[in-house]
């Protein structure tokens, strides 16, 4: 593959992720959350397994790869997205994007602790970048000038909320995902065991929602009550920013470095960020340019650790 397509098909799904959190908010007016994140999940599963097929790969899943593919379902699947999609209505865009995109440093620790990454101090202080430029594209001025002086007040009367909770704990399931892929494609197609997924997540969350609409019909419906244009969102976010993402994301997480690509995660709201000014006419501050700045410092200290730490006269240790 020619290195420039490359990377634009490892950008891809992390600008697909910028819009698709902004398109599925609105739709929790008129579903569950849980509904909402079966069909985030239930149709991309499918289209990537047609999309298998048609490329002349092997829907078979090795008999070794079974349990790990279960577990790979049950944590990035269900419990990922039923996070996501519960958080999603309890949180700010601002700080639920920096949560669920603070994900490389989880990957990172399990990446070198299971994997035997190399990570430097050249890596770990990109990390640590990218986390602060996340913090400044995500979060408000107002908090980030006086949450450490005013406290509570700056957040607008909370400190933290189950929001918060939610979306943390979707970004520790992504992370730990992220790393279970690997294991589920030890021997099996890393395209078809990312459709398996989807589809054997999507299940249970599926149940969950005709759970909650039986148990308490008079608040919670099944269906959800969305115009034409929502459904033509959530078929934005099942298709593009699911099976497309989620595709191109577990082919490249399933090989290579996988705290190099992971940290391209920082990326994500500097594409939502880009997405406001070039369709909704909005205009960076001061902040968001230096939070922009900011990823992209973290993602090229990350990406080239190694050669940056070798330049600087110190040789990589990689752990045997």
């Amino acid at each position: 593959m020619p290195r420039t397509l490359r990377w634009v098909l490892m950008l891809l799904p992390f600008a697909l992720w910028g819009t698709a959190m902004a398109a599925m908010k609105p739709l929790l007016g008129g579903a569950s959350p849980a509904m909402l994140a079966s069909l985030r999940l239930l149709p991309a599963g499918v289209v990537l397994l047609l999309a298998a097929r048609l490329l002349g790969r092997s829907w078979r899943v090795d008999p070794v790869d079974w349990p790990w593919l279960l577990l790979f379902a049950a944590v990035d699947g269900s419990l990922f997205q039923g996070l996501l999609a519960r958080g999603l209505g309890q949180t700010g865009a601002g700080l639920g994007s920096v949560l669920i995109d603070s994900q490389p440093l989880l990957v990172a620790l399990l990446a070198r602790t299971l994997f035997g990454e190399a990570i430097n101090p050249v890596g770990w202080l990109g990390l640590l970048i990218g986390l602060l430029g996340i913090l400044c594209l995500g979060l408000p001025g107002e908090v980030l000038r006086h949450w450490w002086l005013q406290g509570p007040p700056a957040l607008q009367g909370q400190a933290w909320s189950h929001g918060e909770a939610w979306m943390l704990g979707a970004a520790a399931a992504m992370a730990l995902g992220t790393v279970l892929c690997r294991y589920a494609t030890r021997r099996s197609d890393p395209v078809a065991i990312t459709g398996w997924h989807m589809l054997l997540g999507g299940v249970p969350l599926l149940l969950v929602a005709g759970g909650e609409a039986l148990l308490r019909p008079e608040t919670v419906s099944f269906w959800p009550h969305w115009s034409p244009l929502e459904w033509g969102l959530m078929a934005y976010a099942a298709l593009l920013g699911s099976a497309l993402a989620y595709g191109l994301f577990f082919w490249f997480a399933s090989s290579g470095d996988l705290t190099g690509f992971t940290a391209l995660t920082f990326l994500t709201p500097v594409f939502a960020v880009l997405c406001g000014v070039l369709l909704l006419d909005e205009r960076l501050g001061p902040l968001q340019w230096l939070g922009a700045a900011l990823a992209l410092l973290s993602v090229l200290l990350i990406n080239q650790r190694g050669r940056i730490w070798q330049a600087g006269g110190r040789t990589e240790l990689v752990p045997p």
